[in-house]
């Protein structure tokens, strides 16, 4: 369709299915690409409706100075809304975002103002306290202040959710969300609820930032800094409504960092860290779920604005956070295989508990071993045949501690190793392998669950 100029560029973002990443899912997911627009970003919309309604409520008029505080991509869109209808613009950064979009915002035209990120809400020279010092001290300056405007969630409510309804025909059960200010997930949320109220609407942040303890009505713990963008805050944002969200989630930098990897190796969809992050959850819920179950993922951000950062192998490896992308071979993940299991829970024993106790346990749940577990730290294991061996030497053993005769205590992966990962640990003289849960839990997996998981394949 011939459109007469970028800003009449309307229609639904595209919403494609995950094919590979998660061809070991029972459910369906499918990638909303919110960034595909002229800004590369989620804020197109949001940026052209502010620009607009300014200027017809005679806020704004060319000449003047649109002034924002942004994490880069809201400002990109920003200033592509606004450069070309005359205006300076003038965009506050915190210095760890990428450069990337730091270059972008100057090719546009914006004139750039760097702050530490270090520097905390309230203090002078955070981002928000030099945005809102520079628009009390210029000339004819407007602040946009994008991230607390009401249309940016009024155009998710009343644009960006029907779209996706119609898209979907109202056919999904589960829909992730990456939160910075909550305009996108409150906005899709609130139409969402009122068109099907059954539909769980998960807001996706980074470890550290504050929406899950305020979700859960907690006292906010200390933040933590992460090397994640476009996602999480340090404070909660006005627009932001917990009465439509189900459940916030947290992802860690190397999870969701190395999810965008994947994304574009297997998907070809290239999409930054907060992107990877929506879509991690999605997976890792996944897992746990059935066939009747169908997860959308919106992803906000362009790859392209992270070739230094997520998408470049040194940076990866000086931050920790690299890992070689999986052959076809190891596509499968331990938290799908997880997922495959009947059995949740980790059997496990306590150092104190006889021998006596162990086996009864291993016999009430059809186990043939037992990782030994003290204080949420597996220190050995035991098995049938250890007890067998134990018993022949000493018949009146079995009142002793377990804690005297347990082996060497299980490997540990995490819940993003591969299957060929899991399977050389297993061939380490080991019989089983546990895997260590973001929320503390563990839970182990044998020779068997691999087999029965290639199977299932």
């Amino acid at each position: 369709m011939l459109q007469q100029d970028m800003f009449a560029i309307s229609g639904p973002s595209p919403l494609v299915r995950i094919q590979r990443l998660g061809a070991h899912l029972r459910p369906s997911v499918f990638a909303g690409l919110e960034y595909v627009n002229p800004s590369g970003t989620q804020y197109w919309n949001q940026a052209v409706s502010i620009i607009r309604q300014a200027e017809a409520q005679g806020e704004i008029s060319p000449g003047m100075t649109i002034v924002d505080w942004t994490y880069g991509a809201s400002g990109i869109a920003l200033a592509m809304a606004a450069v070309p209808r005359g205006y300076k613009v003038l965009l506050v950064i915190p210095d760890r975002i990428s450069r990337e979009k730091q270059q972008l915002c100057k090719a546009i035209g914006a004139e750039v103002v760097i702050t530490p990120s270090c520097a905390l809400p309230g203090e002078p020279r955070s981002c928000v306290n030099v945005a809102e010092n520079l628009v009390a001290n210029l000339h004819q300056a407007y602040f946009a202040n994008m991230y607390e405007h009401p249309l940016s969630r009024s155009v998710h409510e009343e644009v960006t959710a029907p779209r996706l309804w119609e898209q979907t025909g109202g056919n999904f059960t589960h829909l992730f969300v990456p939160v910075t200010s909550g305009a996108l997930v409150s906005g899709l949320g609130r139409w969402l609820k009122q068109k099907n109220p059954a539909i769980r609407i998960v807001g996706v942040e980074p470890e550290g930032s504050v929406y899950r303890d305020l979700f859960k009505g907690e006292q906010t713990t200390c933040t933590v800094p992460c090397e994640l963008e476009e996602i999480g805050a340090l404070w909660a944002s006005s627009l932001w409504d917990p009465a439509v969200i189900d459940e916030i989630v947290q992802v860690s930098d190397y999870d969701a960092l190395n999810c965008s990897r994947d994304l574009l190796q297997a998907e070809s969809i290239f999409a930054g860290g907060s992107s990877g992050a929506a879509m991690y959850a999605a997976l890792r819920a996944g897992a746990h779920l059935g066939s009747d179950a169908s997860l959308v993922v919106m992803m906000g951000d362009s790859g392209s604005f992270y070739m230094s950062k997520v998408f470049n192998d040194q940076w990866m490896k000086e931050q920790g956070f690299y890992r070689k992308a999986p052959s076809s071979r190891g596509e499968i993940t331990a938290e799908e295989i997880l997922g495959l299991k009947s059995r949740k829970d980790l059997i496990f024993a306590h150092p104190e508990n006889t021998l006596a106790e162990v086996f009864e346990m291993m016999k009430q749940n059809d186990v043939s071993q037992l990782p030994v577990v003290s204080y949420g730290t597996a220190i050995g294991s035991i098995s049938e045949n250890k007890i067998l061996s134990i018993l022949i030497e000493n018949d009146e053993a079995m009142n002793s501690n377990v804690v005297g005769f347990m082996e060497q205590p299980f490997a540990v992966c995490q819940p993003h190793a591969t299957i060929s990962e899991l399977s050389e640990k297993l061939q380490e003289n080991t019989s089983g392998v546990l895997i260590s849960l973001s929320d503390g839990r563990m839970q182990l997996l044998t020779k068997s669950d691999l087999i029965d998981a290639l199977t299932h394949k």
